[in-house]
């Protein structure tokens, strides 16, 4: 069997064609400048194999539909492609930034189903929409292959009305569904079941605090194997300190910004997501430049270190005293697991609740999951590397099962 998984954005295409049977990737790659002058196709077959070829395509690529055709074109091809025709394809699954209150779980794409995601496009209004154009594609190129949508908010559904309900007038609720929302939920949940089982426990049995630690960064709290509560909330700007998002700010910023510095919430907007953050403090987004900075004396890159691990702290022991016990930390996304500095500062001074780093454990280079804790720590830490993409092969496995 083998699965197509896509990840529509609003001017790229990700994908990967996944054989379900071994969870080998027979393909990936990236279209990208979709609707730009100049667009791009980057396509890896076989990565991490002897057999690993890429190949690389530019030209004007107008429209999601004409990306996602290139796609096949390629995946096709008589010569280097990787299956005979599109009939090779047993199943879909497409990632779906937001779903709202609307589901908990992924689902099977009917037309029931793309009207309640085009409901929820107020709350998501930039990713929604991508996400449907790449189902409608699909849906046009493969009519009789099973479509799943998997969605980044369904996992933290499980939340508690005190965990996602912000302090407003309940009205806000009602009329317009305003509350803790979460994301990274596909990777969240990955981890978590990758942790239970290092840990040999079913997962229902498991106490975890997952921290998704990418450009853009969240956490989780879960207890017996669900989310209880997670830091990212209506949007994904809430929370820890990201690449160029604030993460938790006083939201009266805004009437302040507005009155002192002449800004308008569209400017306000951008500033929080795309200008704050690491970059607001150092100028400096990728972490690998900070710490070479940090290397040559620079203080603010010193300081947006100190700001971000600072954030995880407290949001780690707020999590703690959420869940009561915790078996395990898990750390995963690109600085998560590749990043040996960020993982010891945000876990510094946590010793009195039972967290012990290995110093060396951690210092030391993997693609695998390991545990990087001392032998006297009574709450185990992992890294764990995230697989959003085979975390959606399997859900939609599960729901074409169904």
């Amino acid at each position: 069997m083998k699965f197509l998984v896509i990840n529509s954005g609003s001017s790229s295409i990700k994908y990967q064609v996944i054989e379900m049977e071994t969870e080998a990737v027979l393909a990936t790659g990236l279209v990208e400048r979709i609707g730009e002058t100049v667009g791009r196709l980057k396509n890896t077959f076989y990565p991490g194999t002897e057999r690993e070829r890429e190949s690389e395509l530019e030209q004007a690529i107008p429209d999601h539909d004409h990306g996602m055709r290139l796609v096949i074109a390629l995946l096709t091809d008589p010569e280097q492609g990787i299956i005979a025709d599109t009939s090779e394809i047993t199943a879909i699954g497409h990632r779906v930034v937001h779903g709202g209150e609307d589901f908990r779980e992924s689902a099977l794409i009917t037309p029931a189903i793309l009207e309640a995601i085009k409901r929820n496009i107020p709350l998501a209004p930039l990713h929604n929409p991508a996400n449907l154009d790449g189902i409608r594609v699909a849906m046009e190129i493969f009519p009789t292959v099973p479509q799943v949508a998997v969605f980044d908010t369904a996992f933290h559904q499980t939340m508690p009305p005190h965990a996602f309900m912000y302090a407003l007038p309940y009205r806000l609720y009602e009329q317009d569904r305003v509350r803790r929302y979460g994301f990274h939920g596909t990777s969240h949940r990955f981890v978590a079941g990758e942790c239970a089982r290092l840990l040999g426990k079913p997962l229902a049995e498991c106490n975890l605090i997952t921290v998704h630690l990418g450009n853009g960064c969240s956490m989780t709290a879960i207890a017996g194997g669900v989310s209880v509560d997670t830091s990212l909330g209506l949007t994904p700007l809430e929370g820890l300190v990201m690449g160029t998002r604030s993460g938790d700010v006083d939201p009266a910023l805004h009437l302040f910004l507005k009155q002192n510095k002449g800004m308008d919430l569209d400017g306000i907007d951008a500033l929080l997501n795309k200008e704050s953050g690491l970059k607001g403090l150092c100028g400096m987004n990728d972490m690998r430049d900070i710490h070479k900075a940090v290397a040559a004396g620079d203080k603010r890159a010193a300081l947006a270190l100190d700001v971000q691990t600072y954030r995880n702290r407290k949001y780690l022991g707020a999590y703690m005293a959420v869940l009561g016990r915790v078996d395990a930390i898990v750390f995963t996304a690109g600085i998560g697991e590749n990043d040996a500095i960020v993982r010891a500062a945000s876990l510094k001074g946590l010793e009195a609740f039972g967290i012990r780093i290995d110093p060396e454990k951690n210092s030391q280079r993997a693609k695998t999951a390991r545990c990087i804790s001392r032998p006297d720590s009574s709450v185990q830490i992992f890294v764990i590397p995230t697989n959003e993409e085979l975390a959606i092969a399997r859900e939609a496995a599960t729901v074409v099962k169904k």
